[in-house]
């Protein structure tokens, strides 16, 4: 196993459930501080009081989704480099993070995460200028020209899956070439930034006649560095697809599902024996 790389995170280090749950407290501190008539928090607060929702194009035929299995995560950390080195990410701001912790039996697991691409995204629910928004095919993204650097999408997001960007970056990615090659552009200082499920990905696929979660050119690169299979990607909307399959062949559950955010991650918990 490759010798890993410590980075500092901003989530604590519970189980999985215990960690998401955590990490909900900035969504509450986000709308504490800055409720109002005119707060861009207050919509999303009367929508969790009130219970209320709302169909997001519940018409289509594409959803792009993940599930990560925690059974037989390994703790390699080749999601996190693959992910650094194609996205060029810096190595202090991953965007998919591992965790290791232990079942209440003692038995050792880890614990990884990307974006939950919420489909009833509190990050996107805030955002004052619309520089973040949910695509047809469900992929939560980020419009670096629109963004002004308010930071209310990483205080709201209850998975703390973006990070901002505070300085200009010159430094060399740690994880190229040996972990893959860029394959976006480097976002520019005073931005917020996330996983997209390598977006550039999947669009260049299916223009090209591929299928995400098949086709490796088309997937995202978190799935193809998995040395054990961990992880599975695919459309939530096809029922032939492999993704659908594996949530029906197995238990699994969403982070903070109570939220009402719809995250399109599954996991699969880890077996405590």
């Amino acid at each position: 196993m490759a010798k890993k790389t410590k980075i500092e995170v901003d989530i604590s280090r519970r189980d999985f459930v215990t960690v998401a749950a955590t990490a909900a407290g900035s969504a509450v501190v986000a709308s504490a501080v800055t409720t109002g008539p005119l707060s861009p928090f207050g919509e999303f607060k009367r929508r969790q009081l009130t219970g209320e929702s709302e169909e997001i194009h519940p018409q289509r035929e594409v959803r792009w989704g993940m599930v990560v299995n925690l059974d037989r995560c390994i703790g390699c950390e080749y999601c996190l480099r693959a992910c650094s080195a194609v996205n060029d990410v810096a190595a202090d701001k991953p965007w998919n993070i591992v965790l290791e912790d232990q079942t209440t039996t003692g038995r050792t697991f880890y614990f990884s995460r990307p974006c939950m691409q919420c489909q009833h995204a509190p990050c996107v629910e805030v955002c004052p200028v619309q520089a973040t928004y949910v695509r047809e095919d469900g992929i939560v993204m980020m419009d670096y020209d629109r963004c002004i650097g308010c930071r209310y999408c990483e205080v709201a997001c209850p998975y703390d899956a973006r990070k901002f960007n505070w300085d200009e970056r010159t430094d060399e990615n740690e994880y190229v070439p040996t972990w893959g090659h860029p394959e976006v552009e480097r976002r520019p200082r005073g931005v917020v930034e996330k996983c997209t499920f390598c977006s550039h990905r999947i669009d260049a696929g299916v223009a090209n006649g591929l299928e995400p979660g098949v086709d490796r050119e088309a997937t995202p690169a978190c799935v193809n560095a998995c040395p054990v299979n961990a992880r599975t990607f695919g459309n939530l909307m096809d029922p032939e697809s492999e993704i659908v399959y594996t949530i029906a062949s197995n238990p699994t559950v969403r982070l903070r599902e109570d939220l009402g955010t719809d995250p399109s991650v599954f996991y699969i918990p880890v077996d405590e024996l």
